[in-house]
């Protein structure tokens, strides 16, 4: 973690290792965790600020990927990404990190948490970049609902709904159908077909932009209809 440095992941501060009190010493984020924040949140959250969020998350995995050798998270989800006093997301919590040196990588410890992982992580076969893509699907899909991934299921039913039986968590009609095709491109079931988080950011950075546009047209057409008034 100290060879880490990136704006979008947890700034790793020191170590305590005498065994009474053994932990990590990290920077401080006042909002805490970006699970708590949306479903602790009474204010709609609006797309521009959604669309930055998703950004901030893509930009720390694909920091992690692209290291050398590269970190795969594992355990990606918004309880382990924390937001800062000026909105910004940051990955943390690297318990089940990974570094890859094989071409895929597989753990047997059973770990993680089941909502957010992927349909081969389940069934314990090898796992590889791609496993932390179906994960940021699901943090979009909560950005997009405000809810909690699979809150009807427990353990074992998620475990074989997403993992055996190839289901899916639905995506809401009124969610901008651009979003939706993200989602469902990170939820794909042979790896392999879902997108890098590079090509993630390029279409995330692309849909900031027409959120940027559609918000000041309507400020503009606000703006105006202001001055008609008057």
């Amino acid at each position: 973690m100290k060879r880490l440095r990136h704006p979008n992941v947890l700034l790793f501060m020191g170590a305590v290792t005498s065994p009474e009190r053994l932990c990590i010493v990290t920077e401080f984020l006042p909002r805490g965790s970006l699970f708590r924040f949306l479903q602790r949140n009474t204010a709609k959250l609006d797309w521009r600020r959604r669309v930055h969020m998703a950004l901030d998350i893509a930009r720390g995995v694909n920091y992690l990927h692209h290291f050398n050798p590269p970190i795969i998270h594992r355990d990606l989800k918004s309880s382990n990404l924390l937001v800062d006093k000026n909105w910004t997301v940051k990955v943390g919590d690297f318990g089940l990190s990974r570094l890859k040196y094989e071409t895929y990588l597989t753990t047997k410890t059973g770990k993680g948490t089941p909502q957010w992982m992927a349909p081969e992580v389940l069934r314990n076969e090898p796992s590889d970049e791609k496993s932390d893509v179906y994960s940021f699907g699901v943090i979009l899909w909560e950005l997009a609902t405000e809810k909690i991934p699979w809150d009807n299921l427990n353990t074992m039913q998620v475990i074989g709904a997403v993992g055996f039986m190839n289901q899916r968590l639905e995506i809401p009609k009124d969610v901008d159908p651009q979003w939706a095709s993200i989602i469902e491109s990170c939820w794909h079931s042979d790896p392999a077909c879902r997108p890098t988080f590079q090509e993630l950011l390029e279409k995330l950075r692309e849909l900031q932009r027409q959120y940027t546009l559609q918000f000041q047209a309507a400020r503009s057409a606000a703006g105006d209809n202001t001055q008609k008034e008057m």
